[in-house]
């Protein structure tokens, strides 16, 4: 490849074609997972029982990596491993066992997602094909962003946010602006090939202004409740991220047996589906065969949803992936925070759908800390008019998360001290 050609033009076209390698690659991986995946769950919907093997899948899956998969169970941190630091190795094997793993949450019942199976096959296929290329170190991180933004934006039909999550999500001194191009444009043509090849997107909509211009939407007494509701984004986006973290804690402190642990996060999914009366938690949440059930798309709906779906989808999802089963967050963090919209929405007289989308958008953001993603999603989902509130929302929404981590960080700090000083004493 000539990425490091003197020559402007030869070295636009060796990327040019860099990125179409990337975008055929992940755009086919994506559409397979994809139609996959809902066959999986049309089976699902239509053979409840299956439900109940979910205990042995769980079972299934913790041998399935131990035997084979190795440290392919450590996921997107492989990837971002290999991005921060080249002596780090993402194996071959990582995108054909997430697929397959994923497909396996999701027919049983898991609640989970599908972008983090999108963005490891990205970034995955992306990797062997650097390897495959002999590329240099710097070019290789390129490669690997473009594979996650090019999965991103195939799995969503957002290229423009699968741009600026592969760049945002990994920022840590600076931004990559080098990557930017790439990323862009092998995000589009992934997703206008997913498009060419039949993927259709679940619609969404948000009623426009009618008497103000289509770009721009203001009101001072909406944007006051959008800053309440907003602070309670962040809140439950740190819920979810600290019960995750504290479920899979606890159950490897009180379950000694490691292969138990999916077995009682399996039980726990059958128990509360049953106790709850509804299967609105399991899967995706997208949609549902039965229009009483909770889910994204119900959201949307001025007749709304149950008062604590939000909080049972994030139950759900926490437990999933808390206890073992694999899969994205980000499906059911739209519909924790479509949900909630619709709530607060209802609460404060605000418009639901508007609402929904501001949750929808938000608890993504404030839970991956990507802000400015999250933002760029509201737009290319539901488009330009509420384009402030999208912002705001975000930005507020993660910071409410940044500043409660930082509280948790500094009171470990203090506790670290005192035990120290209490040892000299």
């Amino acid at each position: 490849m000539q990425l490091s050609n003197p020559n402007l033009i030869v070295r636009c076209l060796g990327w040019l074609s860099l990125c179409g390698m990337v975008a055929s690659i992940v755009a086919v991986a994506v559409v397979v997972f994809l139609y996959l995946l809902d066959a999986v769950t049309v089976l699902r919907f239509a053979h409840p029982w299956l439900l109940f093997l979910l205990p042995l899948a769980g079972i299934g899956l913790y041998f399935l990596y131990e035997k084979w998969g190795k440290n392919t169970s450590l996921g997107m941190q492989l990837i971002y491993n290999k991005i921060q630091n080249p002596n780090h190795e993402v194996p071959h094997r990582l995108a054909g066992f997430i697929l397959l793993s994923t497909l396996i949450t999701h027919l049983f019942g898991g609640s989970a997602g599908r972008e983090g199976t999108a963005l490891q096959m990205g970034g995955g296929l992306a990797n062997s094909l650097g390897r495959s290329l002999g590329l240099a170190e710097n070019q290789h991180r390129i490669l690997l962003r473009m594979g996650i933004s090019a999965g991103f934006g195939a799995v969503f039909g957002t290229p423009l946010t699968g741009t600026i999550f592969a760049i945002e999500i990994l920022v840590v001194n600076k931004i990559d602006y080098k990557a930017i191009v790439p990323c862009l444009v092998s995000a589009f043509l992934a997703h206008w090939a997913c498009m060419a090849l039949g993927v259709v997107h679940t619609p969404y909509h948000v009623t426009p202004p009618t008497n103000l211009p289509y770009f721009f939407s203001f009101s001072g007494l909406l944007f006051c409740k959008i800053v309440v509701a907003s602070i309670c984004f962040g809140l439950v986006a740190n819920l979810f991220s600290g019960l995750q973290e504290s479920i899979k804690t606890q159950s490897k402190k009180h379950i000694k047996i490691a292969y138990l642990i999916p077995f009682v996060g399996g039980l726990l999914l059958i128990v509360l589906t049953y106790f709850l009366d509804t299967k609105s938690y399991l899967g995706l949440g997208v949609n549902s065969p039965n229009l009483q059930d909770a889910s994204i798309v119900s959201s949307f709906r001025p007749e709304g949803v149950r008062p604590f779906s939000w909080f049972w989808k994030l139950f759900f999802t926490a437990i999933t992936l808390g206890t073992g089963f694999r899969g994205g967050e980000v499906t059911p963090l739209f519909f924790i925070g479509a949900s909630l919209g619709n709530i607060l929405g209802a609460f404060s007289h605000s418009p639901p759908d508007l609402m929904a989308a501001l949750g929808f958008v938000a608890v993504f953001a404030g839970t991956n800390k990507t802000p400015l993603a999250g933002s760029i999603m509201g737009i290319e989902l539901f488009g330009f008019p509420f384009l402030i509130y999208y912002l705001s929302a975000c930005f507020i929404a993660s910071w409410v998360v940044k500043s409660k981590n930082g509280l948790i960080a500094k009171k470990q700090e203090s506790k670290a001290l005192r035990a120290k000083r209490n040892i000299k004493s």
